[in-house]
């Protein structure tokens, strides 16, 4: 007996391990082009080759002004499927909010994200050739449609999935009149209670950080300066909060401007000080080609590092 007292003495005096650092892998905007998509395998292959835990495509896998058909999405979530990493796909404002152009087939753009949840986010597990459960919000009757917000944990950090694309956030969806869109303001409905979850869950699991992936800029030299744009005005304000009131790191991961950039841009509206624990990254979009890998250290007061791959291709023989 005594010594079971001493083992379950040396179990409670020894401190939890610490959260394993692990690297992920962020691209998005593409493929656009002929070139791309031909491409798009090298890319994966070379995300594959480094020892990432996952990988997200932070939206549109196809240019603005192609066609939105079914042999389109299905080809590249044939090649989505290939990565030996876990891949998590961010809806893009190409692939449905924009689908009804004449350019795009002129689509049904609820049609079209009925289509990628169908796809993209069937199952609870992300894309690719190794599992990765994720959570859905569509777990929760109260916003079962909503199978592509999604949410994991790992190396210490929580990371999280929003449908929020670029033209605006579908604020107008098709129409013009200055209003918001009934599918607008379902859809941020679900968005505002996901991610106000992530962010108790992460306080209540003592994380060191959250990183969020978006499709669409929200536009935050716009905010800073008091204009923002409708579609994203509420949600910068519930994640400036958010991440005001939150101890450790926060990431907001975004493209749809196609410029890489790891910067610092949240702002208190009444200081005008820049929020310290808040880090933007934009990853690379065509014609740029890459990819930026991330790493987690929850053990770094930092908690996130990143770092740009530029992709390049071989010489023609």
């Amino acid at each position: 007996m005594l010594r079971l007292w001493r083992l379950i003495l040396l179990v409670l005096l020894v401190p939890p391990a610490a959260a394993e650092s692990v690297a992920f892998g962020l691209f998005g905007d593409t493929p656009y082009t002929r070139w791309e998509r031909d491409h798009l395998p090298d890319l994966i292959a070379d995300m594959d080759s480094e020892n990432l835990t996952f990988v997200i495509h932070d939206g549109d896998l196809k240019s603005g002004a192609s066609i939105c058909s079914d042999e389109v999405l299905k080809d590249v979530l044939a090649s989505f499927q290939k990565s030996r990493h876990p891949l998590i796909y961010v809806p893009g404002d190409n692939d449905w909010t924009d689908c009804h152009r004449q350019s795009n087939g002129r689509y049904d753009p609820l049609e079209r994200l009925g289509k990628l949840r169908e796809w993209f986010f069937a199952g609870n597990f992300a894309l690719g050739q190794r599992q990765l459960r994720l959570e859905r919000q569509s777990n929760d009757k109260a916003f079962a449609s909503y199978r592509e917000n999604v949410r994991w944990e790992a190396g210490g950090v929580l990371f999280v999935a929003l449908n929020l694309p670029g033209s605006d956030n579908n604020f107008h969806g098709t129409r013009s009149n200055g209003e918001p869109g009934a599918e607008f303001i379902e859809r941020s409905a679900a968005n505002r209670a996901w991610l106000a979850q992530a962010f108790a869950l992460a306080r209540s699991r003592k994380l060191a950080g959250i990183l969020i992936a978006i499709q669409g800029n929200p536009g935050f030299h716009a905010a800073n300066a008091g204009k923002s744009n409708p579609g994203y005005r509420d949600f910068l304000i519930q994640l400036r909060e958010a991440t005001q009131a939150f101890p450790g790191q926060v990431v907001l991961v975004h493209g749809d401007t196609h410029r890489h950039q790891v910067n610092q841009p949240m702002e208190d509206p009444e200081s005008g000080e820049t929020v310290k624990n808040f880090t933007r990254v934009e990853t690379f979009g065509s014609p740029f080609f890459g990819w930026v890998r991330g790493q987690v250290d929850a053990t770094d007061p930092q908690v996130f590092r990143f770092s740009p791959r530029v992709w390049k291709s071989p010489q023609p023989n």
